[in-house]
């Protein structure tokens, strides 16, 4: 069976989607940081694995259910950091973040027959999933991390390696309020969801969505793409905005 790794970071005030402030305040950030996160490890609980790791950057609280070991983040580069988490495996791992609320357990039941790596392409240009069948911290160190590229470079170093690669569904990340907006609209039920929509009743008009020209949920946020450090797959270590990407 395969082992389900979540890295995250604590859902506090300020440190976390900091993008999402303005239209919501920082309180409110780390609400749909928590619900996100919320969501994400019951999809996880809820899939058939041989263990589940939340690989944290800061303290558990009541969000985590039970059925999980907490290790701590490592030190250094996003890159050395999921690294460190694979490291951490012994046998076919699948490494996800905490940015995709709308994530399912049928979309983390992989399986590794007849290839040796899952790949799960960001919208933004990341990625929101990386598994593989024998896990080699080689494989991501020194990958460049939030760039419109690190999908792409990522995938390509899985087939440089000589790797059957075995590509799961795109997904968006939850970084702007667009993006929380179109999220919450593909799991209307979820804990996201629906903190979203009491923070959007208290935020007023400018964290609601507006249908723009193309029917895209569209706000007065306008910031490149970016995940919270520690949050997402390929998120910027170091909390600075920075081109898409995407765990």
């Amino acid at each position: 069976m395969t082992t389900l790794l979540v890295i995250a970071k604590e859902p506090r005030p300020g440190r976390v989607k900091t993008r999402l402030t303005p239209p919501f305040t920082p309180g409110q950030a780390a609400e749909l940081a928590e619900a996100a996160l919320t969501d994400t490890l019951h999809a996880v609980a809820a899939t058939p694995a041989s263990r589940r790791v939340l690989v944290l950057d800061g303290a558990p609280g009541p969000w985590l259910p039970p059925g999980f070991d907490v290790v701590p983040q490592c030190a250094g580069g996003l890159d050395e950091r999921l690294a460190d988490a694979f490291a951490r495996c012994d046998g076919p791992a699948l490494l996800i973040g905490m940015d995709t609320p709308q994530v399912t357990p049928e979309l983390l039941t992989v399986d590794f027959t007849d290839c040796d790596a899952h790949f799960g392409p960001a919208e933004d240009g990341g990625f929101w999933a990386l598994g593989l069948a024998r896990p080699d911290p080689a494989l991501l160190r020194g990958v460049p991390m939030s760039t419109p590229g690190t999908g792409a470079a990522q995938r390509n170093r899985l087939l440089a390696a000589g790797l059957r690669v075995r590509d799961l569904p795109p997904l968006r990340d939850v970084d702007t309020a667009a993006d929380a907006h179109a999220v919450a609209a593909l799991a209307p039920h979820g804990r996201f969801a629906a903190r979203l929509a009491r923070c959007a009743m208290v935020a007023g008009p400018g964290a609601r969505p507006v249908t723009g020209g193309d029917s895209r949920p569209v706000t007065g946020v306008d910031s490149p793409p970016a995940t919270e450090p520690g949050s997402g797959p390929d998120s910027p270590p170091d909390g600075r905005p920075g081109s898409p990407p995407g765990p």
